[in-house]
């Protein structure tokens, strides 16, 4: 048996592990890495469509951005349908949230597998360490200092290695996260996914009328994250390079009907969707796959023993959003800043310090985005409903998550501090709001007017999230707080209006505190 020796030894060639590998070569070329991948070759994955935060990573970590603009798809932001209670609207006839530009701040439509195969290109030739096709086994997580120790099994033998970090990136079969037995259930958000890739589905464009374009000022929809919307689930489709498109389902359907995880029953079901069975009409199917259960937890992100998760071996929480690459972007920070501050020497009372800090915000953050889906999948294939949640989610979102991690707040300890200072009153203020949610939900159901937007309307996602061009520009406390009031009264005003208080238009705003007690907010 062979034996070899590393700083840094990442489990795991995906996405995560490839980025984090990359990211230490860029910003600590003296530390050697090793990437450790089962597969041969990397193989489709869902989480293609990307966001704002992951998007500032690829582009300013990564030094990605002519990469992504030759290799991937532009991506014009994410966009929502909404169907009758017989799902037989047509395209047009769908009411319709969603961007009439490219975004502000860019995205990207990734093919997962073409993207990893070529990080391990460049990762091999900055110098990683790169193994493919290797078995990870019979691992020793050192502690109090000690190196980390495991094999790596392949057609040439195995070697026993030696790490000062060890860095699990092996996605849901976690190795680190598996021997440490860090995965923890989700007890609340039980929704699973059924996806397959289709070749030649339609141009979404091509099945309206002229003036089905112009309401968009022509911007191609097929670029988008399209998202179909019902009562408990919602349809992706995601355009990928060369024709390809992923399309795929999450809801509590996934998990309790086997059928639609087959291939017969998963395109059973998307037609019986006419406005999804009209894209798919000339479309050919590639392939198909699942999850039963998509949100899980962990109890550790980062431990001073010099180990840390990145990717799905820690979490995931749910994709309406796509918030698993920006879960990447933040792990991968946090990790190569421990990794620099260690092998430069800082002392290890202030590297325990920063550890623990950035595991207990990572933690919150997980939290934090559970509390957007939890209970609240009942009013995903509402128009109003929704309109009413992406002001909030999507608000809060540019202004208490994209802006500080555009201006590197994330990595200040003082930041962090005051963060989890704040964070039971952001906790707080989140199952206000979904509380808020429930109830409006509750009263339109109750007279009969769940549907009533769901046809021949048209939203600019970004009416009421006026601030854009402002994230990521210097902004003070006091002005990212007050946007943070404005969001909340508006969203409120909205819900009011829903249930049907007729003095919401005279109402005056509320302070921030009080969105942040005990009091109900309707």
């Amino acid at each position: 048996m062979g034996r070899a020796e590393l700083d840094v030894a990442i489990l795991g060639g995906g996405f995560a592990g490839n980025l984090l590998a990359r990211q230490l070569r860029l910003s600590a070329p003296d530390v050697s890495v090793g990437l450790f991948e089962r597969s041969r070759e990397p193989s489709y994955k869902v989480g293609e469509s990307t966001v704002e935060i992951a998007s500032n990573y690829l582009i300013r970590r990564q030094g990605l951005s002519r990469y992504l603009y030759e290799h991937q798809l532009p991506k014009n932001g994410l966009r929502y349908f909404f169907d009758d209670p017989s799902c037989n609207s047509e395209l047009e006839d769908m009411s319709e949230m969603g961007t009439v530009n490219l975004p502000f701040h860019p995205a990207f439509q990734i093919d997962r597998a073409r993207m990893e195969a070529d990080l391990l290109d460049m990762n091999r030739a900055d110098g990683v360490r790169v193994q493919t096709g290797v078995r990870v086994g019979r691992i020793e997580i050192g502690e109090n200092g000690d190196a980390h120790a495991f094999d790596a099994s392949g057609d040439s033998g195995t070697t026993r290695y030696r790490a000062r970090w060890l860095v699990d990136a092996a996605g849901r079969t976690g190795l680190v996260a598996r021997t440490r037995n860090l995965r923890q259930r989700e007890p609340i958000h039980h929704v699973g996914s059924v996806w397959g890739r289709f070749e030649g589905v339609a141009d979404a464009d091509s099945l309206g009328s002229e003036d089905f374009r112009s309401r968009v000022r022509h911007t191609h929809r097929e670029l988008s994250t399209l998202h179909f919307c019902y009562p408990g689930y919602w349809i992706w489709f995601i355009p990928l390079r060369q024709g390809v498109t992923s399309v795929g389902v999450v809801g509590e359907c996934a998990v309790r009907d086997a059928t639609l995880r087959t291939a017969d029953g998963f395109r059973a079901f998307l037609d019986s969707h006419r406005a999804i069975r009209d894209l798919l009409r000339p479309a050919k199917a590639i392939d198909v796959g699942s999850f039963t259960q998509i949100a899980f937890g962990t109890q550790r992100f980062f431990h001073t023993d010099r180990w840390g998760l990145t990717g799905e071996s820690a979490t995931a929480a749910d994709p309406l959003y796509s918030p698993g690459s920006d879960f990447i972007a933040l792990e991968n920070d946090f990790l190569t800043d421990l990794i620099q501050r260690d092998v430069s020497g800082e002392s290890a009372s202030d590297l325990e310090s920063r550890c623990e800090l950035y595991n207990r915000f990572m933690s919150a953050r997980h939290e934090a985005a559970l509390m957007l889906y939890r209970g609240l999948y009942g009013m995903i294939g509402s128009y109003d409903l929704m309109r009413m949640k992406w002001d909030f989610d999507v608000g809060c979102y540019y202004n208490l998550w994209l802006d500080p991690y555009m201006r590197d707040e994330h990595l200040d300890l003082r930041w962090l501090r005051r963060q989890m200072r704040q964070m039971p009153f952001i906790l707080r203020a989140l199952q206000n709001f979904g509380d808020l949610f429930r109830k409006t939900e509750s009263a339109l159901r109750h007279r009969g007017e769940y549907y009533r937007g769901n046809r021949g309307n048209f939203y600019h996602g970004l009416t009421n999230i006026d601030f854009v061009e402002e994230v990521g520009m210097p902004r003070s406390r006091r002005e990212t707080m007050d946007k943070t009031a404005q969001i909340f009264n508006i969203v409120r005003e909205q819900a009011l209006a829903l249930i049907g208080d007729g003095g919401a238009k005279t109402r005056a705003p509320l302070p921030l505190t009080s969105f942040i007690g005990e009091q109900p907010l309707a």
